[in-house]
């Protein structure tokens, strides 16, 4: 598995405008006919280092039991399907807000207005902004937008005068080879600068981004997240996101060009509409063979569930589908899929095909509105949970989804169905391949909802239950003695 950090500092483990436009560039430091000078990054850091900000977060001691997690890993982990690290408790505190990480931002507007990553940001009770690592004032700011998937974020503050801005360039005419500089605040030390060039473009990295990526050998490093990737010519082309945690000079910036698309919209609403069809997906297991599904290869999306009344279950969507196919775009995995739905035009008609008891279906899909899920509200959890143990000595016990279970699991409220949490050593379940976390969707092509439909649809002799692990949809098959 290849692992991608985000370059974002995380200090203390704790838990969680006018009208919309794209800003006008400004003048960058050379013309673009100009001729390379001497001391071109000497001009480079004169010009943009101004425009670049240093930004710590901060996050207020919660005073319950509740497990605390490091943003980045939070982050991590959502992309990845599976915990980087054990969840570790806290002893409850209480008082100011603390540190919680460092990144960097660039000034794209005289008002205040600064682009950084969503990743930077995410988790914070409160947002500072250094305007050069001199200064004594900080700049509290506020959130504008964001976006996840794209990693993008919108801050503002409130200046005492008209800011430096950075120039936004172009990233469509970047070449590879040409030179840029990459500009942030590594693990603290603010304004920093380093030079290298484009490695390459277009690297699709659907665990990390959407969006296909630059890559660069400049060096970036934790705190750089948010900082500007400028060109030659003082145009800003992109937004330093990533590093590739097995090498030296390997990292990733989101293209510019992307990140304007973005911003009204970010500006105006603080989100970015993305469609909606109902589902809950999961992948194939990739030990899987194609040929009993009725595929040439093991990729495509699986259906573990249509909301009912949904635009997919309207559609004829059901459980155990795989897709293969939306909109014309070829689907390899539950990321693929989510990412085709987010962009395609809410309200519109999508065209789904799918694979049904091995035989090719098409389905005609109407995308929704997805709502808003970050306005949520925190509830704390209940002490303990309980559970029955399966019948015919299969050596697991099944519980309902409590409160404790859904925080220590991170179980989004939509899901209801029972997980197995607790499978005895050396027992039938054991050598089945259960595993406590896994969530059942049925037993013997049963769908089930409560701990009690386990034990009702487990019969003697042949059992056949899906489950989901980790995001990932598995049969398990077996016998009972």
């Amino acid at each position: 598995m290849r692992k991608f950090f985000f370059a974002f500092v995380s200090i203390l483990v704790v838990a969680g405008l006018g009208q919309a436009q794209v800003p006008q560039k400004s003048p960058p430091p050379l013309k673009l006919s100009d001729p390379m000078p001497g001391n071109l990054f000497v001009e480079l850091g004169r010009v943009i280092n101004p425009a670049v900000v240093n930004i710590s977060t901060l996050a207020k001691p919660r005073v319950n039991n509740r497990q605390y997690r490091d943003p980045m890993l939070e982050m991590l982990e959502q992309f990845y399907g599976v915990p980087m690290q054990p969840r570790q408790q806290m002893p409850p505190q209480s008082g100011k807000p603390r540190p919680f990480g460092l990144g960097t931002g660039f000034i794209i507007r005289e008002d205040g207005l600064i682009v950084t990553n969503s990743h930077v940001i995410q988790g914070a009770d409160g947002i500072q902004v250094q305007l050069s690592e001199k200064a004594e004032k900080l700049y509290d700011a506020k959130v504008i937008g964001f976006d996840e998937r794209t990693d993008i974020a919108l801050i503002k503050i409130t200046p005492d005068g008209k800011l430096p801005v950075a120039a936004l360039g172009s990233s469509k005419d970047v070449e590879v080879g040409e030179w840029v500089a990459a500009f942030g605040n590594p693990y603290g030390h603010g304004h920093s600068m380093t030079k290298g060039i484009i490695s390459s473009k277009g690297r699709e990295i659907g665990e990390i981004n959407k969006i296909p990526l630059l890559q660069t050998d400049a060096s970036i490093n934790p705190g750089n997240s948010g900082g500007p990737l400028v060109n030659s010519k003082g145009y800003v082309i992109g937004v330093n996101s990533a590093i590739d945690a097995r090498a030296q000079g390997i990292g990733f910036a989101i293209p510019i060009d992307e990140v304007k698309a973005i911003i009204p919209q970010l500006e105006k609403s603080g989100r970015i509409e993305k469609g909606l069809i109902g589902v809950r997906l999961g992948d194939l297991d990739p030990n899987i063979d194609p040929e009993y599904l009725g595929l040439k290869d093991a990729e495509g999306a699986v259906i573990v569930s249509a909301e009912r009344g949904g635009p997919a279950a309207k559609a004829g969507v059901k459980p155990y589908d795989i897709v293969t196919e939306f909109n014309g775009k070829k689907i390899k995995s539950s990321v693929d899929l989510m990412d085709a739905v987010s962009d395609a035009k809410i309200g519109s008609n999508a065209t789904m095909k799918v694979i049904r008891d091995r035989k090719p279906v098409t389905l005609t899909v109407n995308i929704a509105n997805r709502p808003d899920l970050t306005k949520g509200t925190e509830k704390a959890p209940s002490k303990g949970y309980s559970g029955q143990k399966a019948p015919f000595n299969l050596g697991f016990t099944v519980s309902d989804l409590s409160a404790a279970l859904r925080d220590d699991y991170q179980i989004p409220s939509e899901v209801n169905n029972p997980m197995i949490t607790e499978v005895e050593r050396g027992s039938l379940a054991s050598q089945a391949g259960f595993r406590v976390g896994d969530l059942i969707l049925d037993v013997n092509k049963k769908e089930v909802s409560k701990a009690l439909d386990v034990s009702k649809y487990l019969k003697k002799g042949s059992n056949t239950l899906r489950i989901v692990r980790g995001g990932a949809l598995m049969i398990v098959t077996f016998d009972t003695k």
